[in-house]
């Protein structure tokens, strides 16, 4: 999907690889891009224009990802940048990329394996969370809501370890 959204136009291109390299200040293995909330880079007459799409309406976080967007273009010589927020469509577990999903548990959080309902075609039901540690399925919720909202905590039954699962949405 990142191909998607990446903008042919040249100069829009590159107001988005800059914005794209933004870690995410929850997960800093992530960048924006990974987590699938960069969603737009534009060309304005004095400037720059970057949509994002928060992972839910109450993110903490997006306003650090707004800030960090801002002090890289600026330190890329962009003198006016506007970074805006949309939540329509809301984010989904979906825009995530192939590689931030690996990122994720290489990093120790069970990354979401199934679409969200927001997909086409049917939707798979994740019967467990595989440990991202050491991959067995047999691991249990411990709280629905892990470090951040957007993260259930779980637990290891064969290595013990506790572990964030980001939540599919």
């Amino acid at each position: 999907m990142v191909a998607e959204l990446r903008p042919s136009n040249p100069a829009a291109a590159r107001i988005w690889d800059i914005a794209a390299q933004v870690p995410d200040p929850e997960v800093p293995v992530l960048t924006i891009e990974d987590l699938g909330v960069l969603r737009d880079a534009a060309v304005t007459p004095d400037g720059a224009h970057v949509v994002l799409t928060p992972t839910y309406s109450g993110c903490p976080a997006i306003d650090q990802m707004r800030d960090d967007v801002t002090a890289r273009l600026r330190e890329a010589g962009y003198e006016r940048v506007d970074v805006t927020t949309t939540l329509s469509p809301a984010w989904t577990t979906d825009w995530m990329s192939a590689a931030g999903k690996q990122k994720l548990e290489e990093y120790g959080i069970a990354p979401p394996h199934v679409r969200s309902a927001l997909g086409d075609g049917p939707v798979m039901l994740q019967l467990s969370v595989k440990c991202p540690r050491c991959h067995s399925p047999r691991t249990r919720e411990v709280s629905r809501f892990g470090s951040t909202a957007c993260k259930a905590h779980y637990e290891c039954l064969a290595c013990l370890e506790p572990f964030d699962y980001f939540k599919t949405h």
